[in-house]
């Protein structure tokens, strides 16, 4: 079965405006809208960097207690945790056969807990 949705745990975690904390979540793969639509944000068009926290805003479905992510969201997260969940959808936006070998290690499909990265970039640096 192709999976389209993928749990995770922040390494800090969102703290929102009570000071709970939310660390799990889920995030689903991209679709060709998630990475157009950003584009035409005016955000976006001041600032490139912007469009990490617009899509990360639609593709992360899941906070922890989080009634809604929305960008607001994004942007208060540690940065430690917004690098965490670039990697992320890199990761799971890079992989188009699980049963594949890697074309950089050689590696079949995931590694143990879901940890394999490839090294396209979907989503802009940060540098």
């Amino acid at each position: 079965m192709f999976q389209t949705e993928f749990e995770f745990t922040l390494p800090c975690g969102f703290l929102d405006e009570d000071g709970t904390l939310h660390k799990e979540g889920v995030m689903r793969r991209a679709t060709a809208a998630d990475e157009i639509h950003p584009l035409k944000d005016p955000r976006v068009l001041k600032n490139e960097a912007y469009v990490l926290i617009i899509l990360l805003s639609r593709v992360v479905t899941r906070l922890g207690g989080v009634a809604a992510i929305n960008p607001k969201v994004i942007e208060g997260l540690f940065a430690t945790d917004l690098a965490f969940l670039q990697r992320l959808y890199n990761q799971i936006n890079d992989i188009e056969d699980d049963s594949a070998p890697c074309p950089h290690c050689g590696r079949s499909g995931l590694a143990e807990g879901g940890q394999h990265l490839g090294e396209r970039v979907a989503t802009p640096s940060l540098n």
